[in-house]
């Protein structure tokens, strides 16, 4: 059953710009990951400095590697040092 990750940033608009290359590089990362069907990233239109992604895969187990794999930690870690605040994900599945 696949899964789709929601996962919200809060990016202060004087960082967006720092952000841009981590996230492109985790993009391309999680291309090349088993299981991963595609990505979404959206920006609240009331809210600027909100940044949604949706991230389907095929499998929670894939979901749960990619994860747990060093390089996407690696990045993440700086993600959230460029943004002060920790990203939040959720996990759907249709019901």
């Amino acid at each position: 059953m696949s899964v789709r990750i929601i996962i919200v940033r809060h990016v202060p608009k004087e960082k967006a710009q720092d952000l841009k290359p981590l996230l492109l590089q985790m993009r391309s990362l999680a291309n090349a990951q088993t299981g991963y069907i595609s990505g979404e990233t959206l920006v609240n239109y009331d809210d600027p400095s909100e940044h949604l992604v949706i991230s389907t895969w095929k499998t929670l187990a894939d979901w749960n590697t990619w994860l747990d794999d060093p390089q996407r930690r690696k990045l993440q870690s700086k993600v959230d040092e460029i943004t002060g605040s920790e990203t939040m994900y959720s996990v759907y599945y249709n019901g």
